[in-house]
């Protein structure tokens, strides 16, 4: 097995792979890429290549549309980065809350002066600020970064209101029961001290900050983004500073709107740049690469439904990607069987337009049958494994 590498990747990452697989920047035809941050955009894709794993959440770098049309799965790795993610987010409160990079330069201005500390304590309630206990906080989003920021907080002192219309079951359950359910967004902005915005970026939450949302909220709030640039409206955001509805603005994502701006904290980019994050997000990325590679099992993807048939017991199993779209199945049962090939097991999943069958087979199907079924109608891509 061949991987690309298009970024410099942790070394505990790399280690998952096996002396079985070639991986290095300049690996020709391979079968997977692994990823950061490096923009495949306008990258012409080889044709056996089965998977782009990104070490890490965004994939905002990745055509998704694309990989879907030829059939390669995207997998990022949520959660890998949220330990680090959460505690940037608690910094940039308190940076946000206390003037801790203001008085640091100031101090810096008196290196080589006489009665430096006289001179810090005349002048000390310059930079003075606000504590976070018994504030209000917004969340908004109770992901694997929003719900653990959401319980840290609690046990700050803080009052929490989340807000996540579409939080899972399983995220629910672990959010610490002292953080409110925030119901209508308006309402919350209102009552708001802090706001942390923890939700990806898509067509739906481009500028979810905007003119109206800065309205809402309480003059002097302090807002913070370990998003996405992009899901705040940076001219809107930049007229409520002016205007005092917004005191501080943290931001992860500096661009040339925001940088030098009065009331913006710009911090270059650094929420998951922790030597433990970035081994998580590469162990994790090649982990999912390795088991889609060798057993076809699809976790943690961005366009294809997760599933997984755990390890290859027969002699053959075979995944097919395609459309979510009646008798698909009977399609590929159909092929198969004109080999005379069993179907012993088999696993379909669908989300969208987009679906998943891994079937484990009694034999090895010819290289004819694999290309008629490619072929049918409907199917995207086929991918033969043998034990």
């Amino acid at each position: 097995m061949k991987v690309q590498l298009m970024n410099k990747i942790s070394q505990v990452g790399l280690g998952v792979f096996d002396q079985s697989y070639t991986y290095g920047e300049a690996v020709e035809n391979p079968d997977a890429l692994l990823v950061r941050s490096a923009k495949l955009h306008e990258m012409a894709f080889e044709p056996g290549l089965a998977c782009i794993a990104r070490a890490g959440a965004g994939v905002n770098n990745i055509p998704i549309d694309r990989c879907s049309q030829e059939g390669i799965v995207v997998f990022n790795t949520p959660g890998a980065n949220a330990n680090a993610v959460k505690e940037l987010a608690l910094a940039a409160m308190l940076l946000a809350s206390r003037d801790i990079v203001g008085g640091i330069e100031y101090a810096k201005t008196l290196a080589g002066t006489e009665g430096v500390a006289k001179t810090v304590e005349a002048n000390k309630s310059r930079f003075a600020g606000y504590e976070l206990a018994g504030k209000t906080l917004l969340v908004i989003g109770l992901g694997a970064i929003g719900g653990p920021l959401a319980n840290m907080a609690v046990q700050l002192g803080m009052h929490v209101i989340g807000y996540d219309p579409y939080v899972s079951v399983n995220a629910a359950w672990n959010i610490n029961s002292r953080v409110r359910h925030g119901e209508k967004l308006p309402e919350c902005l209102a009552e708001a001290d802090y706001i942390s915005l923890h939700i990806p970026l898509t067509k739906d939450t481009k500028g979810f900050l905007g003119k109206e949302e800065f309205e809402a909220m309480k003059p002097g709030c302090r807002v913070l983004n370990l998003s996405r640039g992009e899901i705040v409206d940076n001219e809107a955001m930049l007229a409520a500073i002016k205007a005092g509805k917004v005191a501080k603005y943290v931001t992860d994502f500096p661009d040339e709107t925001m940088v030098g701006q009065e009331g913006v904290i710009a911090i270059p980019h650094l929420g998951a740049s922790t030597e433990e994050s970035e081994d998580n997000c590469a162990r994790m990325a090649a982990e999912e690469i390795r088991d889609y590679l060798e057993k076809g099992v699809i976790r943690h993807s961005v366009n294809f439904p997760d599933c997984d048939m755990g390890s290859l017991v027969m002699p053959a199993r075979v995944v097919v990607l395609h459309k979510n779209i009646p008798s698909m199945v009977g399609k590929i049962s159909q092929n198969l069987g004109e080999q005379g090939i069993n179907i012993e097991t088999m696993n379909n999943r669908s989300r969208g337009e987009l679906a998943v069958s891994i079937l484990d087979v009694s034999a090895v199907p010819e290289e004819d049958t694999l290309r008629k079924l490619e072929n049918t109608e409907g199917i995207i891509r086929v991918r033969l494994i043998q034990k």
